[in-house]
């Protein structure tokens, strides 16, 4: 039985396959238990776990985090808390680092603002025709006068193929992305053109995320922020994360 619509839409945030600084395994039935959820849900698995509840394994996939029983016949998906800890999302928590490793391959083609005294960097999927993606853009200063560098990835909120899709390809492939990306927030339109920049893959990306709305704020430990923030009060989250 593969993976339901339902259970995929549940899962909020998502891995990539591979995660380069992933901690050894200590699960003794793990290439069982990895055949197992493969068969049985079609995803793939990169790392199963010990998790913070006994008697549970944590396993990280393609379609998010889920957690199994040590003999893989339970299974469980959604976030875990930490009561004791002030709610910490230990879910969210076990999903920042390998973020920051999905980001990395990624980091030639995003579109840089770069604060002058840079203290923080942010990671912005960001769609041309949102309207708080716009809102955002425009206080661009603002973050920057903060220290606040913020880079761009693609967010076809219509999806690709679409004629959104091909409108944020034309800014990315532009002589001048960086005032293309401008000139698209604005409502301008951007000359259509090619390069080897692949809007699809940064699209993708985003749905591993469990990106579902724009803009969607990546801070520089991992975390994800969903929506706009003034630079005022994203200062105050970034700080509020360290």
């Amino acid at each position: 039985m593969k993976l339901t619509k339902a259970f995929a839409l549940a899962v909020s945030i998502v891995i990539a396959p591979a995660v380069s600084a992933a901690p050894a395994s200590d699960v003794s039935n793990e290439s069982a238990l990895k055949q197992k959820l493969t068969d049985t849900l079609g995803v793939n698995v990169s790392l199963i776990q010990s998790s913070p509840v006994d008697g549970l394994y944590q396993v990280l996939t393609d379609r998010g985090v889920l957690y199994v029983t040590k003999d893989g016949t339970k299974l469980f998906h959604g976030n875990l808390y930490d009561m004791e800890q002030g709610m910490k999302n230990l879910t969210e928590a076990a999903l920042a680092g390998p973020r920051l490793e999905m980001l990395k391959p990624f980091e030639k083609d995003m579109l840089v603002y770069k604060a002058k005294d840079e203290k923080h960097v942010i990671t912005v999927f960001t769609d041309v025709d949102c309207g708080y993606c716009r809102k955002l853009h425009n206080q661009m200063q603002g973050y920057n006068d903060l220290g606040i560098t913020v880079r761009y990835l693609a967010y076809p909120r219509a999806g690709v193929p679409s004629a959104n899709a091909d409108e944020m390809q034309a800014v990315w492939c532009a002589k001048d992305p960086l005032k293309a990306m401008t000139e698209a927030k604005n409502g301008g339109n951007v000359k259509a053109a090619s390069c080897d920049v692949d809007i699809t893959k940064q699209y993708q990306l985003g749905q591993s995320f469990g990106i579902n709305g724009t803009p969607a704020l990546v801070l520089e430990n991992g975390t994800m922020v969903p929506g706009y923030q003034s630079p005022a009060d994203l200062l105050r989250t970034i700080e509020s994360n360290l």
